[in-house]
């Protein structure tokens, strides 16, 4: 089982989390202006990179806050946690 450090409450079993997707997807400004297929893309498409991925996460069964995670997608671990609105210290670009 994954354990998840929560920025607030310490250290989780994964089982108290959500997953929420990738984490720093901006919103459209104007989103009445979209197209079809550029509100398609705000919507569904995502980087789903293979390595170090930035992913937002709720502590559902704990404190009910979101945070972001910077965690490997092939070995699953947890380089770094960091509340919303604070920036990341390790190098990935937002």
């Amino acid at each position: 089982m994954l354990s998840i450090e929560c920025p607030w409450c310490g250290s989780r079993d994964q089982s108290e989390f959500s997953y929420g997707g990738e984490a720093h997807i901006v919103r459209p400004k104007e989103p009445e202006n979209l197209s079809d297929k550029d509100w398609g893309d705000y919507l569904f498409n995502r980087k789903n990179t293979k390595g170090r991925f930035q992913e937002q996460w709720c502590h559902t069964a704990g404190c009910r806050r979101w945070f972001n995670v910077v965690r490997d997608s092939q070995s699953y671990e947890i380089d770094t946690v960091y509340k919303i609105g604070e920036q990341s210290s390790d190098g990935i670009p937002k």
